[in-house]
């Protein structure tokens, strides 16, 4: 166990602050060994992967674990799928090319989604008309409190649009270390999305594969989102929020470039990047902490920006996009 560890090097915002307790776990045994330990029982904790999801506000006062463990193998497999299991260190892009290499398909428009595979399901991480729970089969986790190894099915997680059972009535009681997907061998291509489309045409791609796809995501988000290594960010910050589809006519009537599609009960979910271009904070800057000029659904860390000054920002964005459409937003990224 180490003491007042920075964790700058685990999130991808590059905040500086620091851990009361840091240690890491490649195993569920040192798992195991960890939160049977009074250290662990005695402090707070926190639950790290990838750090590409989180914002650092403050020092953490207690335990911080690094979940790192790998592994990926198939268990089993039939006509139609494959099932895989993957270590919840193991870390998510590198998951994605593994199953494109073999052509194992469903997590194609998930290419170059930052972070780790136990983190996915947390979040239920989706991109281009694919979500986690699409591809789901089930997990592994360890209840902190009662030190079991439970499994959890698809309906067990309750998944939502990035939301599940971990962000609500099971926060901070699970540890995963596995996560199953159900891969398809014969593949159904989803490229709804029109810059899917668009960028396939601009590749010259005339047989339609599931290298190709992930390759035209690869492009499409680079062209648009920042590289963390270079730029601290954790992609978008904020949901896309639902609006009423009466909202979103009287809106469209206003506003005619205002798109949107519909999801279930008459709500339709329209871009949170719209909106807050809309209000003008894309490409501002307030000393490292701004909002992304390639797009606004990104706040970015030009170097030294603390935490706060991250929420801060969010925080007038919040406001501007509230006061001029009325629309709340809420952030996508976890605040520490």
């Amino acid at each position: 166990m180490l003491e007042n560890i920075s964790l700058k090097p685990f999130n991808t915002f590059g905040i500086n602050v620091s851990a009361r307790y840091f240690t890491a776990f490649q195993t569920e045994a040192q798992l195991q060994d960890i939160i049977t330990s009074p250290l662990f029982q005695n402090n707070k904790h926190l639950i790290l992967g990838g750090g590409s999801n989180v914002l650092f506000t403050k020092d953490v006062d207690g335990i911080v674990l690094k979940n790192e463990i790998e592994g990926i193998e198939v268990i089993s497999e039939d006509d139609d799928h494959v099932y895989i299991k993957a270590g919840a260190g193991v870390n998510w892009h590198q998951f994605v090319l593994y199953c494109i290499y073999r052509e194992y398909a469903g997590i194609e428009n998930l290419a170059l989604i930052p972070g780790s595979i136990g983190a996915a399901p947390i979040q239920n991480i989706g991109a281009y008309g694919v979500e986690i729970k699409d591809v789901f089969q089930s997990l592994e986790a360890i209840h902190i409190h009662q030190k079991e190894k439970i499994v959890l099915s698809k309906n067990d997680c309750a998944f939502g649009y990035r939301e599940s059972v971990f962000k609500q009535k099971y926060k901070g009681e699970f540890i995963i270390t596995a996560v199953v997907f159900k891969l398809n061998k014969k593949p159904n291509y989803n490229i709804t999305y029109g810059a899917i489309s668009h960028e396939l045409e601009n590749m010259g791609i005339k047989e339609l594969n599931i290298k190709a796809i992930a390759q035209a995501v690869m492009n499409i988000r680079n062209s648009k989102l920042p590289d963390p290594a270079v730029m601290g960010n954790a992609g978008s910050f904020f949901k896309n929020p639902e609006i009423s589809l009466d909202k979103f006519n009287e809106l469209k009537k206003v506003y005619p470039s205002l798109s949107g599609f519909n999801t279930s009960n008459q709500q339709v979910k329209i871009a949170a990047g719209w909106l807050i271009e809309q209000t003008g904070w894309k490409g501002f800057r307030d000393g490292d902490a701004g909002c992304y000029e390639k797009q606004a659904l990104v706040l970015v860390n030009y170097g030294q920006a603390s935490g706060l000054d991250i929420f801060r920002l969010s925080e007038k964005i919040i406001y501007a996009v509230q006061e001029k459409f009325d629309i709340t937003l809420y952030r996508e990224v976890n605040v520490i």
